[in-house]
């Protein structure tokens, strides 16, 4: 598996990724989490435009998308019911989607992320337990709870190398 940054030109398959998760969320029972079309074209610009939109593909296959962000994160600065594992500097995954469940393709995404720093924080809806087994199963440690700046509240997970 590769990663690369995203361009423009991929914005037509992340949308497409985009809504083959919405849908998976919902045959899953997370009916609350990217509603509304989220996330839409204009966040998908918006994390190319800033170099943080990443691409997971092998042979020329799409297989994954995430962003990254450095650093600190607005909504990371309370969490409740819980704590942070460190305050050092860390990377946040937003956004992770993955095509047809492929097995092994989110572990990659968290990996390639803990090698551009060993400190990654990552949060989830609370219906989201796909994600949040894929998270605990990936070594992840749930810390708490973080509100979304809209007030949503939102599972909080931490991994250090």
């Amino acid at each position: 598996m590769n990663f690369r940054k995203a361009t423009p030109s991929d914005i037509p398959m992340i949308e497409e990724i985009y809504s083959q998760a919405r849908a998976y969320m919902r045959e899953n029972g997370n009916l609350n989490q990217w509603v509304n079309g989220y996330p839409d074209r204009a966040i998908i610009q918006q994390d190319i435009a800033g170099g943080n939109c990443h691409i997971c593909e092998e042979n020329g296959e799409y297989l994954g998308v995430f962003s990254l962000f450095q650093g600190p994160d607005p909504t990371y600065f309370k969490i409740f019911d819980g704590s942070w594992r460190n305050d050092k500097p860390y990377v946040v995954i937003h956004r992770i989607a993955v095509t047809a469940h492929r097995k092994g393709v989110a572990s990659r995404c968290f990996d390639f992320a803990l090698e551009q720093c060993p400190n990654l924080r990552i949060d989830t809806h609370l219906d989201n337990i796909p994600m949040q087994r894929s998270l605990e199963k990936n070594g992840f440690i749930r810390c708490g709870i973080i509100y979304l700046a809209n007030g949503d509240p939102r599972i909080a997970y931490h991994k250090v190398k």
